[in-house]
């Protein structure tokens, strides 16, 4: 076969259906499921890259932008260096300043390498034209987020640390970088920055507890902290990281989409340097209030009546029944939001989970009143060494 022939058979067969992408926009599809860009940029029914999904903040809805290679819509246009300075500045190709719901402030630890692998993966995707929604904020003045940034954002690659293993540097790049784990797991401030002394210390975000029902969510404690992840094993995380559920507990809410879209695409590998990373994470013992025995005691015939056959009476739970209670960071949650939601709402775990025993716990919206919800809340956040502050019927009823 001639050379040109040959040459012509080889790009034919590289541009076909399935075809295998070239190796930078393969390891560009990777990172971008470490970084869950499909799961933020597509809204529920659009196409993938697309756009439009919307994010709840104190300050009105922002909706996510299309990054589809559309030359109208999207980013066709933009080169590997206008993504560089969007994920890195926050700052668009266009000039104008991103919104810090794109976690850019933990995107410019990611390298200029993986950034244009990144690029080199979107370009291949297939363009939609698609224009979001207008964002409903209360401030559309983007000049006032040069501020933003100035307080804020400290741009600059990741460093490994010289006194750190290979795997423990790969984990913290993951973890405080592409996974920007921080986003949802880092309290915020009132201008809704995340608070660098209480990294990965737990953080409320909105979620939907059905659809069109957003509700607050608490993103648990992902410190070594007892209150956090202290009763995982680094063997746990890994498993749920790759199927939603393990001996400790099962994803619930807005983590269901980082399971299915994001970690369960990670390597072994991967997920095992992120669990040796978060449990080297020590956090600060608890310290707030806690519930009194008179107030734990009133929801202990509910428990014993509706949660003790999955559960135990110890808390502890079991493989084929329930996962436990006790020592559970999101019973102890510094804000019951996630409790009282699984109690009202029922349980469910990412559908790929390979243990779906766990996905039958009821809803108990219409067979408990909110004092009720709140009784059993206060029974396990008071026993078997659980520590947390008192729920109320208050508390309850923000989230009906």
């Amino acid at each position: 076969m001639r050379r040109p022939a040959l040459l012509t058979l080889i790009l034919l067969l590289a541009s076909a259906p399935g075809a295998a992408l070239p190796v930078s926009a393969e390891r560009g599809r990777y990172l971008a499921a470490a970084g869950n860009c499909g799961a933020c940029h597509t809204r529920r029914g659009g196409a993938p890259f697309a756009g439009g999904l919307a994010f709840e903040t104190p300050f009105g809805t922002i909706y996510s932008s299309n990054i589809t290679p559309d030359l109208k819509t999207g980013i066709g246009r933009w080169s590997a260096a206008d993504l560089r300075r969007a994920m890195h500045e926050g700052i668009s190709a266009d000039g104008s300043r991103l919104f810090p719901a794109f976690p850019y402030a933990s995107y410019t630890k990611v390298t200029d390498a993986d950034v244009n692998d990144i690029h080199a993966y979107l370009k291949t995707l297939k363009p939609v034209r698609y224009v979001p929604p207008d964002n409903s904020i209360l401030f559309s003045m983007r000049f006032a987020l040069a501020a933003w940034n100035m307080l804020y954002l400290k741009p600059g690659r990741f460093l490994p640390d010289p006194q750190k293993s290979a795997e423990w540097n790969r984990g913290a790049y993951l973890v405080e970088g592409l996974g920007h784990c921080g986003a949802c797991h880092t309290p915020r401030n009132a201008q809704m920055a995340e608070l660098p002394e209480k990294a990965l210390q737990g953080g409320t975000i909105t979620g939907e507890v059905a659809p069109g029902k957003p509700r607050d969510w608490y993103a648990v404690n992902l410190t070594n902290a007892r209150h956090g992840l202290a009763a995982w094993t680094e063997a746990d995380l890994v498993r749920y990281f790759q199927t939603g559920v393990s001996p400790r507990g099962s994803t619930l809410g807005p983590m269901n989409e980082v399971v299915v879209h994001s970690l369960k695409h990670l390597t072994e590998e991967d997920l095992r340097s992120m669990a040796v990373y978060l449990k080297s994470v020590e956090g600060p013992p608890y310290a707030g209030s806690t519930v009194a025995e008179n107030e734990a005691r009133p929801g202990e015939p509910i428990y014993t009546g509706r949660c003790e056959e999955c559960h135990g009476p110890s808390g502890r739970g079991g493989f084929f029944t329930g996962p436990p209670v006790a020592a559970s960071a999101i019973v102890q949650g510094e804000n019951p939001a996630t409790l009282i939601n699984v109690i009202l709402y029922g349980s469910t775990v990412a559908r790929e989970a390979a243990h779906s025993a766990w996905e039958k716990m009821p809803a108990y919206s219409e067979t408990l009143d909110d004092s009720e919800v709140a009784a059993i809340s206060n029974f396990l956040r008071g026993s078997w060494g659980n520590r947390a502050a008192p729920v109320t019927a208050e508390d309850v009823r923000r989230q009906r």
